[in-house]
């Protein structure tokens, strides 16, 4: 049975339900771990709140994109709904941070299954001319989720509960789930395949041992201790174990000939470092708000409205003009824009304007706009049903893999220069070192409460090297940028094809 044109819009908006409930999800929680552990304690073990998703979610996007690939969307994506939603309802209940993380990495196996199957569905049920502005609403999901995640998070955990930040997810993927299963109906039948175990295996244990080793190095431990360099060890053991398993087996979770594609190569490559270097914006911007300007944690949150604007704008642009143009007509539009939005962020300073920061947002925004509605469908581009799974789900994982790495490496930056310069302002204050050296971490100083009370001079030091470590991020950011103005000219000239072709294996 075949999806009808009537239920189409019920899919769509289930589809877009699923996706808002998962992206939404890692921003609502960072707004309201300070809560969470004052209440269930753990401060040490907190970041793996955080953690446990990202692991669950990263090494499960390839491996439920080939499922789906073999088995049907369907069950997979209600799979993911019913899993993220049993994670949800536990993370709720949980009496201890230990639990708290055993129960956000079943969350993050439900996460797993929705984000790439959802690009997947949609490449299935409308024709290549539609994909694009399609893709362009889901990209302005992940915009929005950027924005309303913190602003929500910190409304529901001060005035109604740390828990609803997780239960408010039950009637929001009901309903997601309610559409799906009675309005989505694929017409594609599925051939059962041997599943790659060994690749799933290997897969998951590279992912993870990669995930440790960044979230404990420079923090738990030295990078240079045992247990760190032993992680990335595994990490590059296991990842070169799964390439040769992959080489080798039947139905591979990533089939590598796809990289031989020079359109599908380049794609991973620029979500990758797109996804690497957005994250580093919608943390340090907030943070620079806050801590420069002086504004509320709420007023740090809202400041990402233009950029979730600009992305939206640049995200329908995308889809409207991707069966007019080629891909690398428009990401050459995006990538110039990102650049310059870069360049101007890297030249904050406590005395720039604000209206200077809103105008380098929008920019910044616009241009990463293009990739989530251009990325996802140059994956799959003249690809047969049975590999877009596949191709999106790598897309997917790629591009989180780029955001975990960016924010580990460029967290390092700021940091080593926040504090370089802190020690450089103050050298020869004996008094001014002191009260600082009474915070166990100097970024508190920049609480309503406490700011008030920091003499002006000293105040204006802090907040200089504050800016000074941002902006030099957003500097060191514009080199991967750099490289991707170079990646966009290899895209080729390959655009959407509005006639149906000859489906087949290249």
């Amino acid at each position: 049975m075949e999806t009808s044109k009537s239920n189409i819009k019920l899919v769509v908006a289930g589809l877009l339900l699923a996706i808002f409930m998962a992206a939404i999800d890692n921003t609502i929680v960072a707004t309201a771990m300070g809560t969470i552990v004052s209440k269930l304690g753990g401060f040490d073990k907190f970041i793996w709140v955080t953690s446990a998703y990202m692991i669950t979610t990263m090494a499960g996007m390839p491996i439920f994109g080939k499922l789906s690939d073999m088995y049907g969307r369907k069950r997979f994506f209600i799979f993911g709904i019913v899993v993220f939603l049993f994670g949800s309802i536990l993370c709720g209940f949980a009496q201890s941070i230990e639990q708290l993380s055993i129960y956000r990495a079943i969350q993050g196996i439900g996460g797993g299954a929705l984000m790439p199957i959802a690009f997947a569905i949609i490449f299935d049920i409308f024709p290549p001319e539609n994909r694009g502005k399609m893709t362009a609403l889901l990209g302005a999901v992940f915009g929005a989720a950027s924005v309303v995640g913190p602003l929500l998070g910190a409304y529901i955990t001060q005035y109604i509960g740390w828990e609803w930040i997780f239960y408010i997810n039950v009637p929001i993927g009901i309903v997601a789930l309610l559409f799906i299963i009675r309005s989505y109906h694929e017409s594609k039948q599925h051939v059962k395949q041997k599943i790659d175990w060994w690749g799933a295996a290997t897969l998951v244990i590279a992912v993870i041992s990669l995930m440790f080793a960044l979230e404990l190095g420079g923090k738990e431990y030295a990078w240079n201790s045992s247990i760190v360099i032993s992680l990335f060890t595994s990490f590059v053991v296991f990842f070169i174990v799964f390439f040769f398993v992959e080489l080798k087996a039947q139905e591979p979770i990533v089939p590598f000939w796809l990289f031989k594609r020079r359109l599908f190569a380049t794609t991973q490559i620029l979500a990758f470092l797109y996804g690497g270097t957005f994250i580093i914006m919608t943390v340090y911007i907030p943070i620079f708000v806050q801590a420069v300007y002086g504004g509320s944690a709420t007023n740090a949150g809202l400041i990402l409205t233009p950029m979730m604007l600009g992305s939206v704008v640049g995200s329908s642009i995308g889809g409207i003009f991707v069966a007019k143009t080629s891909y690398r007509n428009l990401m050459f539009l995006s990538v110039v824009s990102y650049f310059v939005g870069m360049f101007m962020l890297s030249t904050l300073t406590p005395e720039t304007a604000r209206s200077f920061l809103t105008m380098a947002m929008i920019v910044v925004g616009f241009g990463m706009g293009f990739s989530f509605s251009l990325l996802p469908t140059s994956s799959t581009h003249n690809l047969e049903p049975r590999y877009r799974g596949t191709a999106n789900s790598t897309n997917q994982f790629l591009r989180s893999l780029g955001m975990t790495l960016g924010i580990t490496i460029f967290g390092t930056i700021q940091n080593s220069v926040f504090t370089s310069k802190l020690t450089e302002n103050f050298r020869g204050m004996g008094d001014a070192s002191s009260a600082l050296s009474n915070f166990e971490d100097p970024k508190q100083i920049f609480q309503a409460g406490v700011r008030s009370q920091i003499p002006a001079e000293i105040l204006d030091k802090i907040v200089n090297a504050m800016s000074t470590s941002i902006a030099h991020i957003f500097y060191i950011a514009l080199i991967p940028v750099g490289v991707a103005v170079i990646v966009v000219f290899l895209m080729g000239k390959a655009r959407v094809q509005l006639s149906k072709l000859p489906e087949g294996e290249p």
